[in-house]
């Protein structure tokens, strides 16, 4: 070898060179960081371009941080919090009894569940979320920040596990994390996936990036000097070994390294066998050290590249079939090569070694080395997570204990929040060689965790575990999650024919055993069963009303509502008797008889609360629906229920609209749309496009509201499905605003038809009759529009829902003449009044002004219109605000100091907001205008209404009554 040999510098010992800006760059962003608030630095570069090597050079001249470090690795993306226990790997280590006890509660909490070797808790009934883990958390950066501000390193965030990414977002959010300092260690932009939070994380409002290119001529002068200990090297000789690797410091380092051990010196003479001896990449350099290795060390090498650089040495051992201290000798084998880093636990010195490595195997070998190193994980006691990313990437294996690992590893996973990372185990665990037993609790756990992200996978999954499970307790949760998953799949094209069999196969087998029990001991038979079975029977019949049913009537007075079957048929009936038209005494009685205390919301008990929820919102007992909605909400809110979480979210739209909340409706349906699913449709699509029209509507944005149709055509109508009516009325509308009657009209009955072949005959769910009246009405069809309304007020008052009773007389008061048209409708102006019903009293109100005006009472009809204007301004309804204000204009109204009349729509938007206690941004946010429009609309409206201020403006503008106000802040 050449006498220069010993010159060549160790991993360690090459300088940071061509880095002060860099190096300048990173102190500034410490500096902001050690004023108390989080910052993020993105250091941005090429494989081998010097990223670690320039925060290394940082940290060490640095030592003002508490530095927690974290490497992320393609197979560990399904490791949940995975990033963040590597962060808090140190804390955990240190942490004894003393230092957790003073610990924040959450903060405690967070590690326990980050302890990979705590005792695991009692399997949940619906799995824990990341919300309480991202707080305690989030506690336990603050704890730590306190004591001496944190540098938290994540290596490859491109391959970060979501929940960890959510965290690190949390704390730049958040203004109270304290002195903590991100650095994320980036590969250049271009093999970077897309992700949304990752972008948020690199905002340049709280971001730096610092992108590493190549070094200088000057920069390979310092490190040939490294090189050639005395001498100074010649700078065409430096030139040419910059022009052969591009000043790209891995490929540099090695070059040079290669040149002193072929002889070559630094001279002028020397620089032309610079180029013949220039690398054609680094990966042939790897595998030519790597061939003068021990087969030892190959192995290791291997072992390494699949178990990771920072796997214990006995693991090392076990899946290389070595003892420890041939481990030893091979980790010194491979550190004399260059590959392996100095220090206690082996690791490569660059990902780029591990990656040509793994280009060695073939993917049969890379199957058989994961099923490998899966085996030895399992044997050694490492964390199921870990098994489980190795047969990810193995082919099935007939040992018996790949399921059970797999299993752990989805609990883990929908315990931590990740419910997509639990159903990627699951979905392996059906792939290996099943026990009969395993199968069916096996379907069950993935109809669970698929659950909360697409139900109609979910549906398929329970039906499959359905057929297969025979323990009862079993059978019962999937037949709820089914039933869940039904209601959550509406509109999504989801075939019901394996339900429609499952519903006759075991309501023959249920009516089988019960009959069998007569006159004996019926403990055996599962009544539980047999009730939820029902359930699923009433709600295929709600769908599918003219497909055959072999259900029993049920005797309702018989059902106490003792158990949680009995509660949840009754909660299906109570929506039944209400669609029917019974009184609403009668549905309330059955509806406290179902409620009770409700469970916390899980999908195995989903279909109680959307019936006991829906039940109420038709009722008009508003009130106790946005309780119930705001508990629903506390339970799925920043959690992974995205299912559950999205109907609870469309819920709030539909009592926000029903209540004439337009401007919240519309925002909070928007939201649930924007947002979506993991398929990128969320449940109720139907209802919610029905919703956004009806607010669009009403805004007087006729064209948004016909984009929203025209996006649903494209999609289509699922024959049956129950929520169909819904948009139809809406559709229709649409329609009416448009002046195309005769297509309003067609939709309107079509919309009734679906609703009666349902059984649904009450107004309060859907008052299509009263719609097709006015259509009628305008065609000229007087006697059809009669039949149509006596039929509505005839149903409406049997039902005592006093907003129906209102709505109907409203439109009775329209087909009157005269006296009565007066009485009338002033009779449904004191009905609706005390309602919540505010933009249904508001068209009423304008209906008796004209009325009044037609009469010749201007001063009656003036303040009526008023009245009418002030609700529908309020509620943000533009285009019966529109209407309003031309009739009192009309009617000789001027605009007086507190007549909301003078104000234009935009103001009208704002200042009913702010009537009802919205600040700024908050109405800013919600109309997506900026802060200085809001500010300017308030001023006019003060102004136009002779008011001072914002504590003046509810009385100004007639907001809502103080309890709606307090719903709407709710939500």
């Amino acid at each position: 070898m050449a006498s220069g040999q010993d010159h060549a510098p160790g991993k360690g010992d090459w300088p940071l060179v061509g880095r002060d800006a860099e190096l300048a760059a990173l102190g500034a962003a410490a500096g902001h960081v050690l004023t108390g608030r989080p910052h993020v630095v993105q250091i941005e570069g090429p494989a081998g371009i010097g990223k670690a090597a320039l925060l290394n050079a940082w940290c060490r001249a640095d030592e003002r941080f508490r530095v927690l470090r974290a490497r992320c690795h393609p197979g560990e993306q399904e490791h949940v919090f995975g990033a963040v226990r590597q962060l808090f790997q140190p804390v955990l280590d240190s942490a004894d009894d003393t230092a957790r006890t003073s610990l924040p509660p959450a903060a405690a909490s967070a590690l326990q569940v980050l302890d990979e070797h705590a005792p695991a808790d009692p399997a949940p009934s619906g799995p824990d979320t990341t919300a309480a883990t991202l707080t305690g958390l989030g506690k336990l950066a603050r704890h730590l920040a306190g004591q001496q501000p944190l540098l938290l390193v994540v290596d490859s965030p491109q391959w970060i596990d979501p929940p960890s990414m959510q965290w690190l977002v949390q704390c730049v959010r958040r203004a109270d994390t304290g002195p903590v300092l991100i650095v994320l260690v980036t590969p250049t932009a271009e093999f970077r996936k897309h992700d949304q939070l990752l972008a948020e994380l690199l905002q340049p409002s709280h971001c730096h990036t610092i992108e590493l290119g190549p070094l200088g001529v000057r920069d390979v002068q310092q490190l040939a000097q490294v090189v050639w200990r005395g001498e100074k090297p010649d700078p065409s000789f430096c030139a040419s070994c910059h022009a052969a690797t591009g000043g790209h410091p891995l490929f540099l380092r090695a070059l040079l390294s290669h040149a002193q051990l072929d002889g070559l010196r630094p001279t002028a003479e020397h620089q032309d066998r610079i180029r013949t001896l220039s690398l054609p990449g680094l990966r042939r350099e790897i595998l030519h050290r790597l061939s003068q290795g021990s087969p030892e060390a190959v192995g290791l090498a291997r072992a390494l590249t699949l178990l990771g650089d920072r796997s214990p040495r006995h693991l090392l051992a076990a899946h290389c079939g070595r003892g420890e201290a041939v481990v030893r000798a091979a980790v010194a084998d491979l550190r004399s090569l260059g590959l392996v880093r100095a220090g206690p636990d082996p690791g490569f010195v660059h990902q780029v070694v591990g990656d040509t490595v793994l280009e060695t195997m073939s993917p049969d070998e890379l199957s058989r080395e994961h099923a490998r190193a899966a085996r030895v994980s399992f044997l050694c006691g490492r964390p199921d997570e870990e098994v489980a990313a190795h047969l990810l990437a193995a082919d099935p294996v007939a040992d018996t204990w790949a399921v059970p690992a797999l299993r752990g590893a989805a609990y883990q996973a929908l315990r931590r929040g990740a419910p997509e990372a639990a159903a990627t185990y699951l979905r392996c665990a059906l792939q290996q060689p099943l026990q009969t037993a395993e199968r069916g609790p096996l379907l069950l756990q993935l109809a669970v965790a698929t659950g909360h992200y697409d139900a109609a996978q979910a549906l398929s999954y329970a039906t499959g575990a359905l057929e297969t499970l025979s323990d009862a307790a079993a059978r019962r949760d999937a037949l709820g999650l089914l039933t869940s998953c039904l209601l959550l799949a509406a509109g999504t094209g989801t075939a019901l024919s394996v339900v429609d069999r499952l519903v006759t196969e075991f309501g023959t087998r249920a009516d089988a055993d019960a009959a069998g029990m007569e006159g004996t001991d019926a403990d055996g038979a599962d009544q539980e069963f047999t009730l939820r079975l029902q359930v699923l029977r009433a709600l295929v019949a709600c769908g599918r009303p003219t497909t055959p049913t072999t259900a029993p009537a049920a005797d309702v007075d018989e059902l106490l509502g003792r158990t949680p079957g009995e509660r949840q048929l009754l909660a299906v009936h109570a929506f039944r008797a209400l669609r029917s038209g019974s009184p609403a005494p009668y549905v309330a009685t059955l509806l406290d008889r179902a409620s009770g205390t409700l469970p916390a919301l899980s999908h195995e008990v989903f279909p109680r609360h959307y019936f006991v929820a829906h039940t109420l919102l038709y009722l008009d007992e508003l009130d106790t629906a946005e309780q119930m909605r705001a508990q629903l909400a506390r339970v799925t809110e920043g959690k992974s229920m995205e299912l559950l979480d999205a109907s609870v979210t469309a819920y709030h739209a539909a009592l926000s609209l029903r209540r004439g909340h337009v401007t919240e409706a519309l925002a909070t349906a928007q939201k649930v749309v924007d947002r979506g699913s993991a398929t990128g449709r969320p449940p109720h699509t139907a209802v919610l496009d029905a919703m956004r029209i009806d607010a669009l509507v009403a805004q007087g944005r006729v064209d948004a509201a016909e984009h929203v149709a025209r996006a649903r055509s494209a999609e289509g109508l699922e024959d049956g499905a129950w929520e169909a009516p819904f948009y139809l009325m809406s559709l229709a509308g649409l329609r009416t605003a448009q002046g195309d009657t005769h297509a309003a009209l067609s939709l309107l009955h079509e919309c009734g038809h679906r609703l009666v072949a349902a059984g649904t005959v009450s107004p309060a769910v859907c008052a299509w009759r009263s719609r097709a009246a006015a259509a009628h009405l305008v065609l000229g069809e007087a006697s059809a529009a009669q039949e149509l309304v006596d039929e509505e007020l005839d149903l409406a008052r049997r039902g005592q829902i006093p907003r129906t009773v209102g709505v109907a007389l409203r439109m009775a008061g329209k087909l009157a003449s005269g006296a009565q048209r007066v009485e009338l409708l002033d009779e449904a102006v004191s009905v609706l009044t005390p309602t919540p019903a505010h933009l249904e009293l508001a068209r009423a109100l304008h209906d008796l002004g004209v009325a009044l005006a037609d009469r010749g009472d201007l001063d009656g009809a003036r303040r009526a219109l008023r009245k009418g204007l002030t609700l529908a301004s309020a509620c943000g309804a533009t285009a019966p605000a529109k209407r309003l204000r031309q009739r009192l204009y009309d009617a000789g109204g001027r605009a007086g100091k507190n007549s909301s009349g003078l104000l234009t729509p935009g103001e009208e938007r704002v200042s009913g907001l702010a009537a009802q206690g919205y600040g700024n941004k908050e109405i800013a946010e919600r109309l997506f205008v900026s802060l200085r429009t809001v500010e300017t609309h308030l001023t006019g409206a003060y102004r136009k209404l002779g008011i001072s201020g914002r504590n003046q403006l509810a009385a100004a503008v007639g907001a809502p009554s103080a309890e709606s106000a307090g719903s709407a802040r709710s939500g």
